[in-house]
């Protein structure tokens, strides 16, 4: 980021506070000064002035308050602030902190919005700045829709230029030396003479330091670790086994549960018998809790065990029992009864469609586990005035309220140690299972309890990626993509979790139409229209919502109108494309793939698509090659622009690690119903993408376009429309059902 900003400028506001012994540095944008989170619970001789940046004479911690769900954010985050800060960051401790306003996430909500990602007008700038606001005053602390870097990256940076600049202030008080002579290297500062002094020498004099409010930030030409290769500060844990997960939790005395709910998500429970039960080794109660029944026993395996011998009846759910009824149900829904929104409605469709040739196509994509590595687990020790959460969660401000709800305890009391997940794709934007884990451990006061629960429960309790239909109406005229027009339905996925977690916000819910009517083609007819089915399953947000889906309805529709109009993939594509950042990723995906000059040979195919999602345009070419044994997926090229890269060998590996997840689902993955109860229960009948079958991956970020966005969900959007393309281009066979293993085998 090469734009100097100053903290004045931005109207960032800093806290102020002074304990002697310590000091703690860091900045937000608010209108006014929100409270500090550091000044509570601290210990002798530590001080917080503001929320990011806690210096001790035992040493440096970063607070990063966004949840690290394996995407890396934790180590983004401390680079961020140790750049400015001009510390090495393996040499810090990192902190996530405790749930507090401080650490509102302004991006995602302004993204809710219905307005282009590529819209930057004076309307959707302003609408935008007003929902941050928004997101301050409700305290609105959430990890998902790659926003952690982009809300982020200017704020941590400023914390650590503002601790930076103050250390300095301290030492020219005790040395004598204009500020201004000073330098930083490394956690000391740096006198004119060469005497060296550490920050943490400094902790208690800066403690009595007014904050320097006034700094700039370093121009990329001087940065030592941003934008450069860093290995993150994750990995020698998590390549070596030492990392510690929320299933690693072992506490003194600690107690084990599970849970067993009805295998119809959110049917009730008319009755049960727990002796059995009871009765089985190492037992020690049967609770209710939410949807259920829990077993507390000695270990995890006797829970197991116990939860499969209790007998219950079970009350059916009030939806469709089975798919086929619940594909029926979103084929009724395309009607003006449920029509939820219109926000794509160029020119006139009809009169284009009467006046050219019509083509028309129908798509689907199925109900999807989140199927994270790790199971879902919390540990919970609810004792007489506090509650204690060990857990992963993107949700912290909502797992506390939850303890306060249910124990009764002051807000103030709840400590949440916020751990490392092992995977994500947001299930863990949901607290059902630790909701379920405070109930459990209430039940026993003053004993530690584990929950976990079992694979098969994971997979039949999810709030899973909502089944989703398209029907597409086109139009060709003269080689060219004259109309467009796109009917997207589904169940909606906003009123399903915001109104589980918060409150349904009013107004049409973008997720039914995200990846469709923000596509930033200039179609002279061009119309999206979502429609809302009525709920089905409790579904949930899956990584790259709406978009993920969407984007696979709407370029596969595209790239059929464009065969039929007999106009090149690629070519098109860029005739079309009304945005200049959109249009260098497809050219740079063109050059890098050869497109224009390569003839990959028979029995081969090549496809493109493109997607702008999260704000971040990415265009991806796959190459298959037909085999005996199926289609067999050779490489993939993949261009994208996020703005300014600031951990270039990370953002290398969302690129990559996004796709290939896109690509594994779309190829094998679905979750299908049968009275009411998910039939697939386990890995072994939800298959990603084997080892074996791993392409070759190319990736360029061209870090070109003006805002910083991040890159965990975007080029998951257009993996399964591109390899749909290639396909066809190989066999002549049109993929328009997910997953495709339906219709063709793979390699």
């Amino acid at each position: 980021m090469g734009r100097v900003r100053t903290i004045a400028r931005r109207s960032f506001l800093i806290g102020s506070a002074a304990i002697v012994g310590g000091v703690a540095f860091g900045a937000y944008f608010a209108t006014r000064a929100t409270p500090n989170p550091l000044l509570d619970g601290l210990g002798k001789g530590e001080a917080a002035l503001t929320p990011f940046v806690k210096i001790t004479p035992q040493g440096i911690t970063l607070i990063v308050p966004r949840a690290d769900v394996g995407q890396g954010i934790a180590s983004t985050q401390a680079m961020l602030i140790a750049e400015e800060l001009d510390i090495d960051p393996a040499t810090a401790t990192l902190d996530p902190g405790q749930p507090h306003q401080a650490y509102f996430n302004a991006v995602v909500a302004a993204e809710s919005l219905p307005f282009p990602a590529w819209d930057h007008g004076f309307v959707a700038g302003t609408v935008r700045e007003l929902m941050g606001q928004v997101a301050r005053l409700t305290s609105s602390q959430f990890t998902g829709g790659s926003s952690s870097t982009a809300d982020l990256h200017e704020t941590l940076r400023l914390a650590g230029a503002t601790a930076r600049e103050t250390l300095k202030a301290a030492a020219a008080e005790r040395s004598g030396v204009s500020r201004g002579d000073l330098r930083t290297e490394e956690g000391y500062v740096l006198l004119p003479d060469g005497t060296r002094i550490p920050y943490i020498e400094l902790a208690a004099e800066a403690a009595a330091t007014k904050p320097v409010t006034d700094v700039t930030l370093r121009p990329s030409s001087d940065w030592r670790r941003l934008g450069k290769p860093y290995r993150r500060l994750d990995i020698v844990a998590k390549s070596t086994g030492k990392q510690d997960y929320g299933i690693d939790v072992v506490l003194p005395g600690m107690l084990h549960a599970t849970v067993r709910a009805n295998p119809g998500r959110g049917g009730a429970m008319a009755g049960y018998n727990s002796d059995a039960a009871l009765a089985m080794q190492g037992v020690r109660s049967v609770v209710e809790v939410n949807e259920g029944l829990a077993v507390i026993a000695d270990n995890t395996w006797f829970a197991f065990r116990a939860a499969e011998a209790l007998e219950v009846e079970w009350l059916p759910p009030d939806y469709p029992a089975n798919s086929a009824e619940m594909w029926q149900a979103l084929i009724d829904a395309r009607t003006e009864e449920f029509r939820n929104s219109r926000l794509r409605d160029d020119g006139d469709v009809e009169a284009a469609l009467t006046s050219a040739t019509e083509i028309e196509a129908q798509y689907r994509t199925p109900f999807l586990a989140h199927a994270a590595l790790e199971p879902l687990c919390a540990t919970v020790l609810v004792e007489a005035n506090r509650v204690e959460i060990w857990t992963a969660t993107q949700i912290p401000a909502v797992v506390r309220d939850a303890a306060v709800e249910i124990t009764g305890v002051d807000p103030s009391r709840v400590t949440l140690h916020a751990l490392s997940a092992g995977g994500s794709f947001g299930r863990r934007l949901d607290h059902d299972y630790v909701m379920q884990a405070i109930q459990i451990a209430a039940s026993m006061p003053g004993t530690p309890i584990k929950t976990t629960w079992s694979r098969e429960e994971d997979m039949a309790h999810d709030f899973p990626r909502p089944l989703h239909m398209a029907v597409g109406r086109g139009a060709v005229a003269e080689g060219r993509v004259v109309a467009y027009d796109l009917d997207t339905i589904s169940p909606s996925l906003i009123s399903s979790w915001f109104g589980r977690i918060f409150i349904v916000p009013p107004g049409p819910d973008t997720m039914l139409v995200w990846g469709a009517y923000d596509q930033p083609y200039a179609i002279p007819n061009y119309r999206v229209t979502g429609y809302a089915a009525p709920p089905m399953v409790p579904i949930g947000s899956w990584r790259s919502p709406g978009a993920c889906s969407n984007s696979f309805f709407h370029e596969s529709f595209l790239s059929e109108l464009i065969h039929a109009a007999g106009a090149d993939p690629l070519e098109e594509r860029l005739r079309l494309i009304a945005d200049a950042d959109s249009r260098r990723v497809l050219e740079a995906v063109g050059e890098m793939s050869n497109w224009a000059g390569s003839d990959i040979g028979p029995g081969r195919g090549r496809g493109i698509a493109f997607a702008h999602t999260h704000g971040v345009p990415v265009a991806e070419v796959i190459d298959v090659t037909l085999t005996d044994r199926g289609i067999r997926i050779d490489e993939v090229w993949i261009a994208a622009d996020c703005g300014t890269v600031f951990d270039p060998v990370n953002a290398e590996a969302q690129l990559t690690g996004a796709a290939i997840f896109g690509l594994g689902h779309a190829m094998n993955c679905e979750l299908t119903y049968e009275n009411h109860a998910v039939q697939q229960t386990n890995f072994h009948a939800f298959e990603g993408m084997r080892l074996h079958q791993t392409p070759k991956m190319h990736t360029r970020l061209l870090g070109q376009a003006e805002r910083v966005r991040g890159l965990g969900e975007p080029a998951t959007a257009p993996a399964a429309p591109a390899l749909a393309d290639a396909i066809f281009a190989a066999t002549g066979q049109r993929l328009r059902e997910m997953p495709f293993s339906r219709s063709v085998d793979f390699a």
